[in-house]
């Protein structure tokens, strides 16, 4: 059963989305630990529409995505499929990496980095 994170569905749903687009853009950001664990799962599945490349996958993906720019020419949806996907075609998931940190300082939340492998 997946982590509610404090939040109503619509709530929760954004905050994935949000999170994996910063996560395919800058390949590596920083949260929760509950965070990170579950946009895991998220993640994996963007990145194996990538893998597929057909046009059904690219609509998927950006259902899910938002649309952001990665840099000046290039949009999160291009970065997924040009770089991200090609980069693990011989790897058969696990594309992503949860390093824990310490407790954060405010209010002591465990803390982990994210990163694609």
């Amino acid at each position: 059963m997946a982590r509610k994170l404090g939040r109503t569905t619509d709530a929760r749903m954004a905050l994935l989305r949000n999170l994996a687009s910063d996560l395919i853009i800058h390949e590596r950001i920083e949260t929760t630990e509950a965070k990170a664990k579950d946009l895991r799962s998220v993640v994996d599945k963007m990145i194996t529409l990538g893998k597929r490349g057909d046009l059904n996958a690219r609509r998927q993906a950006a259902a899910f995505l938002y649309h952001q720019e990665a840099n000046e020419n290039e949009s999160v949806l291009q970065k997924l499929f040009d770089d991200v996907a090609k980069r693990y075609d011989d790897r058969q998931g696990g594309y992503t990496r949860v390093l824990k940190l310490g407790p954060r300082r405010g209010d002591g939340a465990p803390m982990a980095i994210i990163e694609l492998v």
